[in-house]
């Protein structure tokens, strides 16, 4: 069997909600059925809104579900916070400089999200390449006014992959995705190249995560692409939905760890949500590893998943 990889990377700007929970048990037991590798990385490139202190919950939570990792996470240093990566990202930055157009982008948040703006059928906004093609002095005298972020132009390029959970995706990049932000205009490096980089080093070779990031996956794709990784394959997993069809978020603290922890049983959290993916026939106590053996992702469905009543009636 060939070398597996997966990994966890939550962001914590906040305690884990059950989606995350969902999410994390998810990769754990497609790489551990693997015999592979299991890694933990803190997406806290926005250091100010992640803690590290959210961060140590997060860790503790893992464990207390019985989700272990083999490397990253405090343990074994700064190196596995996006936070204190940002040297590797600048070499990364400055090599995509070389291999496709980056540009300086002026535009505001408000410009950008304009109800003018060319939005996407699923609300998303297409960036219109308003500061593509600026030429020295037009962007000597908007520096004057506004620090900007640095955006790269994509080309005349269609990606496909097959994605393990909800099969063939196409995505046509000037199109569907447009020119996109490698770097904001406060510093902060973006996610898209963050992660890219990230899992290139990392060696990550399978990425599972919620459906909601799919359509990021093609640039992703594209820059692993262009800095010479080999691109992992990807598991986009169905939304965690509450009882009524709302999307968990971290700010309905009845539904995080802290809360659940005083209420149930780790066996009685991954038995809730295993039923809920599919994977047992009714929500019984157990834990990650007896999943393991049957374990097989042609059981995960591709539409949302509703989370078990048994959250709010305390019945399990």
């Amino acid at each position: 069997m060939p070398h597996v990889c997966g990994r966890f990377a939550p962001s914590p700007s906040g305690r884990m909600h059950l989606g995350n929970v969902l999410c994390a048990l998810l990769s754990w037991l497609s790489a551990r059925a693997k015999g592979g590798k299991y890694l933990l990385r803190i997406e806290d490139l926005d250091a100010e809104r992640c803690p590290r202190s959210y961060a140590n919950l997060i860790e503790d939570d893992l464990r207390w579900l019985g989700l272990d990792w083999d490397a990253g996470g405090a343990a074994d240093g700064d190196s596995w916070y996006q936070s204190c990566r940002t040297p590797i990202y600048e070499k990364y930055a400055a090599l995509l400089q070389e291999k496709a157009e980056v540009y300086p982008c002026f535009c505001s948040r408000a410009a950008l999200h304009a109800a003018s703006a060319p939005h996407l059928s699923d609300g998303r906004v297409l960036y219109a390449g308003t500061c593509y093609g600026l030429n020295a002095k037009q962007i000597y005298e908007k520096r004057k006014r506004r620090a900007p972020a640095d955006r790269i132009h994509v080309p005349n390029l269609t990606i496909s992959f097959s994605d393990g959970v909800q099969g063939p995706y196409t995505e046509h990049l000037p199109s569907e995705c447009g020119d996109f932000l490698l770097r904001r205009s406060d510093g902060v490096f973006a996610y898209q190249l963050a992660v890219t980089v990230d899992d290139g080093l990392m060696g990550v070779t399978e990425v599972v995560r919620g459906r909601d990031l799919l359509s990021s996956t093609a640039r992703q794709i594209w820059l692993h692409q262009l800095l010479g990784f080999h691109p992992p394959d990807y598991f986009h997993i169905p939304l965690l939905l509450d009882c009524d069809g709302r999307r968990l978020s971290k700010r309905d603290k009845d539904l995080d760890l802290g809360v659940l922890r005083q209420r149930f049983s780790p066996e009685q959290v991954i038995g809730a949500l295993a039923f809920a993916a599919h994977l047992t026939e009714r929500p019984r106590p157990i834990s990650p590893q007896d999943l393991l053996s049957g374990f097989d992702w042609n059981r995960i469905p591709r539409t949302d998943l509703y989370l078990p009543n048994i959250f709010r009636s305390q019945q399990l």
